[in-house]
């Protein structure tokens, strides 16, 4: 079941990440989705990629889901 918007994702993801996680969570959640149709535990993966899709730009801090600083060398 993809999401149409980020309005749709689950409360527990948009209670806890900033719009713009979300909007990552969305998109990696959807294209695994589609990209999974023969795995019989589509679903769980997709949510399992989409979390590690926003781990890749935020991490959590004091609770809260910040955008991780990269520093330039």
């Amino acid at each position: 079941m993809p999401y149409a918007s980020i309005e749709d994702l689950p409360a527990s993801v948009r209670s806890h990440l900033p719009v713009h996680a979300q909007e990552i969570y969305c998109a990696a959640f959807n294209h695994a989705w589609h990209s999974r149709a023969a795995d019989p535990m589509r679903e769980a993966t997709a949510h399992r990629i989409a979390w590690s899709a926003v781990k890749r730009s935020y991490e959590k801090v004091d609770g809260e889901w910040t955008p991780i600083v990269r520093q330039s060398p």
